[in-house]
Formats: structure tokens, sequence, C-alpha cells
């Protein structure tokens, strides 16, 4: 018998549940292909440490982008590539959901399920991001309750109230963590002459950098190639400065959840003051980001408890209880 798969397919990350054993794999969302023979090289961890640091013809790329698919034939071959690590042979084709932005075109959604159709799926369902995280996090989606979930992802960023079982108001941006990671690359860039890869962009914000002003606040010394010399060169960065780089991506999340705040109804606005925001996805765990989000709305904010794995999660409580929650899947609903 085929294991029943959730994967959240995500523009930074690749979680994949498989029923009854749970998260079988927690991966980049990255490929590496040979150019000149079209051979995958690695997926995954593998993959992600050849970012910048491969030959030409070989390239590290990611099939998704703005959680939308760039390239339809290299993320086939991705989704076949997970389906075999989670055991899919050819004579075992499971039942497959897949989250995706709810802010997804009718076209990209044909687009992923015809992608997992043709690597093995018997049948592929989506299902919207910001509804799986809601049911990851154990919220009360089916009563008559508001239940607020932002989720910041690495492409997209979307905020849902949910009520009923149903997404009552919804705003997405398609900003997110990558975004801001190239804005610290573009700081460094403009005030220091200084070249830095995405992979040290991330690690500057994941060592330093914050949303909201933090307490113990250190420096961090950056490496990269100076611009006018071609040399490698070391700087150091402020905490502040870092702040003060990505404010416009972090605006722009912050933004978006404001707007989603003023399209609740009266009586679910009311609730929310009662019950809150639930932050989740990785860019949810910026530093100060939940203080910032609080500060804005005046409205408590809380980072759910796994916030990576809390879409693929729930998910997979989808999965688990198929018959029971497939109205929670895009087409049932549209």
């Amino acid at each position: 018998m085929a294991r029943d798969l959730a994967i959240d397919l995500g523009t930074a990350n690749t979680l994949v549940y498989a029923r009854g054993r749970g998260i079988v794999l927690n991966e980049p969302s990255v490929i590496a292909l040979n150019q000149h023979t079209g051979d995958v090289l690695a997926m995954g961890h593998e993959a992600w440490q050849m970012i910048g640091r491969t030959p030409g013809y070989i390239i590290a790329v990611r099939p998704l982008r703005q959680g939308a698919i760039t390239d339809f034939d290299i993320t086939q071959r991705m989704i076949r590539l997970l389906l075999q690590r989670a055991g899919v042979t050819k004579f075992n084709r499971p039942r497959v959901v897949i989250c995706v932005p709810s802010a997804i075109t009718e076209v990209e959604r044909r687009a992923v399920t015809e992608a997992a159709r043709r690597a093995g799926a018997a049948e592929a369902q989506l299902i919207e991001q910001p509804m799986a995280a809601a049911i990851g996090a154990g919220l009360a989606i089916n009563e008559p309750v508001s239940n607020m979930v932002v989720d910041v992802g690495g492409g997209t960023s979307e905020t849902a109230l949910i009520s009923l079982g149903g997404v009552v108001a919804l705003q997405a941006v398609r900003v997110g963590s990558f975004d801001i990671d190239a804005a610290i690359q573009t700081y460094i860039r403009r005030e220091y002459g200084i070249a830095v890869g995405e992979r040290t962009a991330e690690e500057i914000k994941v060592s330093i950098g914050s949303a909201w002003p933090i307490r113990d606040e250190v420096k961090a010394e950056v490496r990269g190639r100076e611009l006018m010399s071609g040399l490698p060169k070391t700087v150091i960065l402020s905490p502040a400065e870092v702040r003060n780089a990505i404010d416009e991506p972090v605006s722009a999340i912050v933004d978006s959840v404001v707007a989603c705040l003023g399209e609740a109804p009266p009586e679910l606005a009311h609730d929310l003051i009662v019950r809150g925001l639930h932050l989740v996805g990785g860019g949810g765990m910026l530093r100060g980001l939940a203080n910032r989000l609080a500060e804005v709305t005046e409205v408590p904010v809380t980072l759910v408890d796994a916030p990576l794995e809390c879409v693929v999660l729930g998910a997979g409580r989808c999965i688990e209880a198929y018959d029971e929650l497939k109205v929670m899947f895009m087409g049932a609903r549209s």
C-alpha cells in the first residue's frame, strides 16, 4: 500500500509528511543540475551547499520563486525525487496533498497538480498554506471564532482570517525571507562596496537581524569581495544597520497584516483582541517580528511552537483524516 503524502512545497524549504510516520523529509528547495547533460547532481542540503560555489556548467537553482513555479520541468523532477525519497515506486502511487500559497493563480494551480501527477502521484490535491498552518497550529478553525494566521515564507507572506472552516479575509504579498536577504546584500554593496552571496546574507539575518530593537545586541564580522579591487575584505556590521537595511520588506509584511485586520468583520475583530495573531513560517522566526506586529496592530502576537513545520503538519492531519478534512482542499471549496 502506498503511504499518502503531504508536501509543503516552499520557496525556501520543502517538507514531506507520510501518513502514519510523520515528517520524513525536510530539505532546502534547491536542485543542482549539469547544464551540459541535464542530469540532476544533487537536491536539498547537498545542492544548497553548492549555491554560489559551482563551476559555470553546474547550476544550483530554486525551482520556485515567490511561491510560484518558475521552471515546470525542474519542479516536476524535484517532486519525482521527493516521492522517490519518501519510498514511492511505480507500483505504489500515493494520494498527495500539496500546500500552496493562497494567492496562486489558476494556471499555477494546474501546473503544481500536473507536476505531481506526472511525478507519480495517483491523485493530487492542493491546500492553502494559511489554512494548513491553522490546522497545524491546532486552532479551532471550524468554530465561529476568529483564527488569524500570519505565514511568512521564503517568497510570500500571507495573512488569513479563518472562521467556520473558511477564509474570511486574506492578504498576500510576494515578499518574504529572500527579499530580506536581498535587502541585506544591497545594503552591504551600497554602503561598503562589498559583494556578499545569498548564503552569507542569510547568515547575517539569522545571527544579528531583527525587526524590532532587542536587548544585548552584538555586532557581526562580514567577509565579502570588494567591488573596486576584487579582493576579499572584512567589515563590521551592527544590528541597527541590518534593521535599517531590511525595513522595506518587513514594513511590506506588517502593512499586509494591517490590511487584513482592516477587512475583518466587527465581531471577529473583537475576538482578535483576546485570541491574537499566530505567526508561522521560517520568516516568522525573524527576531522582534512578533514584537513589531504587536506594537503596530495592538493585538497579541504568538509565534507557534514549530513555525517551520506547522504548514506540513496541518496538511499531514488532512492526510490522516482524508475523508473528514477533504473539504479543506482548494477544489472542494471553490
